[in-house]
């Protein structure tokens, strides 16, 4: 039987894919449950594992080509002798083929083969002269500069995974380059799809990178979503209400309790989440059946992407989390966010999202509703600003603007005011509230 390998749906949001990378070329042995191909969805880069055991025929969309989702990027013959067979299918463009079961699986673009040297024989890392090695290994060896020939392998039939690569480095004398992140645990086999590392782009801000003046470049695959998601944010009836917010008291907090780790943003995050708690229809979201009470805060903060493109990193249960677990799991979310290592539900389930230019020495914007919640909220920079005090006289305090924008269709002023109410009064008065 031959069967057609589609392009996956590897997020809600998505609609097309591109292939980053085949794992497997035509006529290679797939076994069920090996990847075979590498795509880049809108948020991140997927190791994508075969549904199927059996030969890659043939592959209908190369390495760096884009796809539809639910399109067939190749197929999968389950003998050899049916090779023939589905490349004459792939061409006539009429695959008799199982589409019972559309899978997330693939076949493979032919990569360059990696030899092994002559007096190394085939091992289970090694078939048919040709390393058997995840992509993030294969990334991560390119990196420390260590040889994957001289490794064997410990994951899944013996393929080498990064595991094995950071062992060997601890090994070789010679230092390995530098490099800017610190890979994550390597993705569990059996779990499919799994993100794996991308190329990493510097830290934000990124410095300006030379640009090709008086060409078009298109968009990547994270700024066709953001696109995309912002043609359908403009469709929803929207409204703003502002608010100016003293700062005092929260900038004494986290002076105090910046050195154990707590960031500014992991503070405004807990307070949005614990006044989202007495103001669930803010943290609500439009269907067309009613209003979608959520059963927890999800606090997303849309973080702009080196390389083009943004993405919203969620808290999730923020309001259940104290103030130091919190502000690891931000430090967390947005190092593999970086690295494009996020699960979907990492970066999906937000309930409600902060936009925070405040660093950037903003006073004040709008930001435009994500799709699916019902509530953004844009931060500015918190500034010294000369104030009338409750005798009359004049005094200096610091004081930040916040906007926050909302679904008009389930949410109206008066409940937008009584959220941005209750933020301030915790904020200018129980801070320290947030790290009980």
């Amino acid at each position: 039987m031959i069967h057609e390998v589609f392009m996956p749906a590897l997020s809600s949001t998505m609609t097309e894919g591109k292939i980053v990378s085949w794992e497997k070329s035509p006529g290679d042995k797939v076994e069920k449950g090996e990847t075979v191909v590498v795509v880049e969805s809108d948020k991140a880069d997927m190791d994508v594992e075969s549904f199927y055991e059996g030969y890659l025929a043939t592959i209908t969309v190369s390495a760096g080509d884009t796809a539809p989702v639910g399109a067939p990027i190749a197929l999968i013959a389950e003998t050899e002798a049916e090779i023939e067979a589905a490349k004459q299918q792939a061409a006539q463009s009429t695959p008799a083929i199982d589409t019972a079961t559309p899978q997330q699986a693939t076949a493979s673009t032919p990569e360059p083969v990696q030899t092994a040297p002559a007096a190394i024989a085939d091992t289970p890392s090694r078939r048919n002269g040709r390393i058997i090695a995840s992509p993030r290994a294969r990334k991560l060896a390119k990196e420390l500069r260590i040889d994957l020939n001289t490794l064997r392998g410990s994951g899944p039939h013996g393929r080498i995974v990064a595991e094995d690569v950071e062992a060997a480095a601890g090994k070789v004398s010679t230092p390995p380059a530098p490099v800017t992140t610190t890979p994550a645990p390597p993705p569990t086999p059996a779990v499919m799809p799994t993100p794996i590392p991308a190329t990493m782009p510097a830290p934000l801000p990124a410095p300006a990178a030379a640009v090709p003046l008086g060409e078009v470049v298109p968009f990547n695959t994270l700024q066709n979503a953001v696109v995309r998601n912002m043609m359908v944010s403009l469709q929803v009836p929207t409204f703003r209400v502002g608010y100016t917010i003293t700062t005092d008291e929260l900038d004494k907090l986290y002076k105090k309790i910046k050195p154990k780790g707590v960031t500014m943003t992991g503070l405004l995050a807990k307070a949005v989440a614990v006044t989202l708690q007495k103001h669930p229809l803010v943290n609500a979201s439009y269907t067309e059946r009613g209003i979608q009470y959520h059963s927890s805060i999800n606090v997303a903060v849309a973080v702009a992407m080196a390389d083009g493109g943004l993405i919203t990193p969620v808290l999730r249960h923020a309001e259940q989390l104290d103030i130091y677990s919190l502000s690891r799991t931000w430090k967390d979310l947005v190092d593999r966010a970086r690295t494009k290592q996020l699960q979907p539900e990492e970066y999906n389930s937000g309930t409600f999202t902060l936009s925070n230019l405040g660093m950037f020495g903003v006073d004040r914007f709008d930001a435009i509703l994500p799709p699916g919640q019902g509530s953004i909220l844009a931060i500015g920079a918190s500034r010294p600003t000369v104030v009338a005090t409750p005798d009359g006289m004049m005094g200096v305090k610091r004081q930040m603007q916040v906007n926050i924008t909302c679904d008009h269709r389930i949410i109206y002023g008066t409940d937008a005011a009584a959220f941005l109410q209750d933020l301030a009064k915790l904020i200018e008065t129980d801070p320290q509230s947030l790290t009980l």
